[in-house]
């Protein structure tokens, strides 16, 4: 009989810890909230692409010119000039991708244009690499990592598949983005 209480008493621990974090995950603090983690993504909806964390089908990545604007503002609303957190399609299948931090670089429509960022030094500290603009470190990496923006690839994202600001980038940075993608792409 004790092998049996023993063994009730360990599943029902189990139980309740599988409750306390259930518990934690629906609260509207993200898990590692104010502990220098990024929250966690939860699960959005399924696309016709198959499941995926977009309010709606992937449009496609951004192929024409562009204005690009610096207008950050503290409304809540994503606004060029930041930097979010959002679901990023790969570019080789939409219906897949990774929860990553973007520059939020103009509009096309009721698209948000963006640029991928990275920590990973991808041109050696120098900005001789055309497909990637240094931009520092900032309170976007909980661990103050420098980062680097990614130019060859403009996203288009809806405003509703942002999950969180991170930031809001310097105007001489996103300057230097600006002027990246002009001399690269041909935008004004």
């Amino acid at each position: 009989m004790a092998f049996n209480v023993n063994t009730l008493g360990r599943l029902l621990r189990g139980a309740a810890k599988v409750l306390r974090a259930v518990n934690r995950s629906s609260t509207s603090r993200p898990p590692g909230a104010g502990r220098g983690r990024p929250p966690v993504s939860r699960p959005g909806p399924a696309t016709e692409h198959g499941q995926g964390q977009l309010s709606a089908t992937y449009p496609g990545d951004f192929r024409g010119r562009a204005s690009v604007a610096y207008s950050p503002s503290p409304d809540g609303q994503p606004d060029p000039g930041e930097i979010v957190w959002t679901w990023v399609p790969y570019e080789e299948d939409h219906s897949k991708g990774k929860d990553r931090p973007v520059l939020l670089i103009g509009h096309n429509g009721p698209w948000l244009l963006a640029l991928m960022m990275t920590s990973r030094d991808r041109n050696n500290g120098s900005n001789s690499h055309e497909d990637y603009v240094d931009i520092g470190q900032g309170s976007w990496d909980p661990r103050g990592r420098p980062s680097e923006v990614k130019l060859d690839r403009v996203l288009q994202l809806d405003p509703r598949d942002i999950r969180r600001e991170g930031a809001v980038l310097g105007e001489r940075e996103f300057s230097q983005v600006a002027a990246a993608l002009r001399q690269t792409r041909g935008w004004n």
